[in-house]
């Protein structure tokens, strides 16, 4: 799976970091744990607002999702804390300091998205109070609700990333890598959530959806790649993302539920789970051949490659995929068509199962060039971005 190792790429590793003999910190587990905790949340939500309504802040949806902030909150604080206060000497030359605090850079990161997290949860409750139930995922405490979990992702990855740089065991160094691709496939969960209005399935065959996921994902992809040194990692990112958004289509409608919000136009008996999942694994495929390829390259060259391999072969399995959707063959548990949310409206487009505004000829084309475009510049600040992350180790 992984390249490898060389210790010139990274230095010397700086403090005791993971020694010989010793176990992946628990502080960094309970950082996975809140990452996990948040991504089945924030799906579960959205079920529970399409099944039964937003019946009240505290339902388990949202304590799964602000168990998240808490988590971030313990492991970080510790870590700020114990740095700051204990000075212990290898923890202390693996850190940065920030206003007279020392701890690695990643928990600093985590800790302002803990702090966002918890922050957007009374903020979101007002708005509900205010303007009642939201149909849509990006609403201003949304926003500040994702922007807290992608930095706390981000924190966590950045503190697997130092530890994996500074560990001279090579078991432990592994083990990190694979909890770092795990990490990052729950990103790429997480971006594709964002973007889950944009990649409807009725919306596949107009090229909004096709930039709304050049506008990151080959970021995003960027980064594992370069920072994990593993050659499969946009392969195994985007396993691990159709693997979770699958079991969510699988599980959620095994659960009883009944709307408690009305208008109901939709009989719901249990949990609506989300849409089948894009199928990211082909562009990842491509992407991870083709930058094992070119290593060595000028990153705007890789980039100027990666933006059409991402956008056109992502359209090209995508597009027919998409008519199968709306096909009677996809009405099944597997693929999940047949599930509608209670408020929507018998002569909807997911209802009828037609597409949203399609994109012939020029128009697509056209679309699709910027979506190509888009998918340049995001590849290009990957790389450069997972080449500076590889040298991280505080």
């Amino acid at each position: 799976m992984a390249t490898a190792w060389n210790p010139s790429e990274h230095g010397t590793p700086l403090g005791s970091g993971a020694q010989p003999g010793d176990s992946i910190p628990w502080y960094l587990w309970c950082a996975v744990l809140a990452v996990t905790s948040v991504s089945i949340g924030a799906h579960w939500d959205v079920s529970w607002h399409r099944s039964i309504g937003r019946d009240s802040f505290w339902t388990p949806a949202h304590m799964a999702i602000y168990a998240c902030g808490v988590l971030a909150a313990i492991s970080c604080g510790y870590l700020v804390l114990h740095t700051t206060f204990r000075k212990p000497p290898a923890m202390v030359a693996s850190s940065v300091e920030i206003f007279g605090l020392r701890a690695p850079l990643g928990a600093f990161i985590a800790s302002w998205g803990g702090v966002a997290m918890l922050t957007s949860a009374p903020f979101d409750n007002w708005w509900h109070n205010a303007y009642g139930l939201d149909v849509k995922i990006v609403s201003p405490p949304h926003t500040l609700l994702m922007l807290g979990v992608f930095s706390v992702s981000v924190g966590t990855l950045i503190m697997l990333l130092g530890a994996m740089n500074r560990a001279t065991d090579g078991s432990i160094r592994r083990h990190l890598q694979w909890l770092m691709l795990y990490v990052g496939g729950l990103m790429v969960v997480f971006q594709m959530f964002f973007r889950m209005e944009y990649t409807w399935d009725v919306f596949l065959h107009s090229t909004e959806a096709y930039q709304a996921m050049a506008i990151g994902m080959p970021t995003l992809f960027a980064v594992l790649w370069q920072a994990s040194r593993s050659r499969l990692a946009c392969t195994l990112t985007a396993l691990i993302y159709m693997a979770f958004v699958e079991g969510a289509v699988l599980i959620l409608p095994l659960f009883p539920a009944q709307p408690k919000l009305g208008p109901v136009f939709q009989m719901v008996t249990h949990f609506i789970p989300p849409k089948f999942p894009i199928l990211l694994i082909v562009p990842a495929i491509l992407l991870d051949l083709l930058w094992s390829a070119t290593s060595n390259w000028k990153p705007w060259l890789v980039s100027m490659l990666s933006g059409p391999v991402f956008v056109l072969s992502l359209v090209a399995v995508e597009w027919p995929f998409a008519d199968f959707l709306m096909s009677k063959a996809a009405a099944n548990r597997f693929f999940g068509t047949t599930y509608f949310g209670y408020p929507e409206s018998p002569t909807s487009p997911d209802v009828l199962r037609y597409f949203v505004n399609p994109e012939y000829g020029a128009t697509l084309w056209g679309g699709l060039a910027w979506a190509i475009v888009f998918a340049i510049l995001s590849a290009w600040l990957g790389i450069k971005l997972g080449r500076w992350m590889r040298g991280i180790q505080r």
